[in-house]
Formats: C-alpha cells, structure tokens, sequence
C-alpha cells in the first residue's frame, strides 16, 4: 500500500524555496496549496498506471480529485489522523468558502476542502513522507471501491 507513486525529493525540493509557518495561513489558503499538490500527485499516478490519450488521463484523474472522491477519502482517513491532522482537516471543512461546487453537493464539497487543507499543511509543514501515506491511503481506498 505505500507504493512509491510520487518522487519525494520534487516536493522537498520546491519546499525548500520557502519557509513558511502554515498556521499561520486561512483554511482556505491551506486547501489552496492543498489542491494544486494533490492534483500533481494524482495526474502523476494516473500516467504511470497507463501512457493513455490526454482525454483518458483526464477522466481517469477526475475520478480521484472530485469532491465525491475527497469526501470517500475525508471519511477513510478521519481515524487515522493526529489530533492536530484532524483538527487542520476540521478547520478546512468549516471554512466558508465564496465558491460554491460546479457538481455534487456543498457536504462533499466541504469535506474535500477539509482534505485539500490537510495536505496543504502538510506540505508546507515540509511533512511529506506523512502526506504521502495519507494520499496513498486515499487512492487506495477510492480503487479497492471502484
């Protein structure tokens, strides 16, 4: 299960340009972060499982980062966390976000922001082997229910 999918040392590498304290950043600019770095990991899983068309990895990727899938791994990943990890995950949910869900409904879509905001953290927490197994999980868990 904890599958080498992503290279660490890209992450540590563009850590390393900034040193910042993440509590010190809203739930919303932790989801920020959060997003771009899963959606980098999960495009790099996709790839590896197949050099497929564009179009295919595109639809194959959807189906980790949409809202629906986030809340599967928000509920998956709840009992494993700290009790910092899960409070991070608590504050991204709670956020208020100006945005609303293109698809699915406003529970999934916070819940997903509650993860974004974890992995944001984590990254900029500079804990990558801990966002890494988290991620991992989460793929597993969205590919034993498809």
């Amino acid at each position: 299960m904890q599958e080498k999918v992503f290279n660490l040392n890209v992450f540590k590498k563009l850590n390393e340009l900034t040193h910042v304290n993440p509590r010190e950043y809203s739930p919303l600019a932790l989801a920020y972060i959060g997003d771009a770095i899963y959606e980098i990991y999960i495009r790099d899983h996709v790839i590896k499982k197949a050099n497929a068309p564009v179009n295919k990895l595109h639809t194959t990727s959807k189906k980790y980062v949409k809202a629906s899938a986030q809340a599967q791994i928000y509920h998956f990943i709840k009992d494993l966390l700290t009790e910092n990890e899960l409070a991070i995950l608590k504050r991204g949910r709670n956020a208020k976000s100006a945005s609303s869900p293109k698809n699915g409904d406003i529970r999934e879509y916070r819940l997903a922001t509650g993860v974004e905001a974890l992995i944001g953290f984590l990254y900029l927490n500079n804990e990558i082997e801990r966002l890494t197994y988290i991620i991992n999980t989460g793929i597993a868990q969205i590919e034993r229910e498809d």
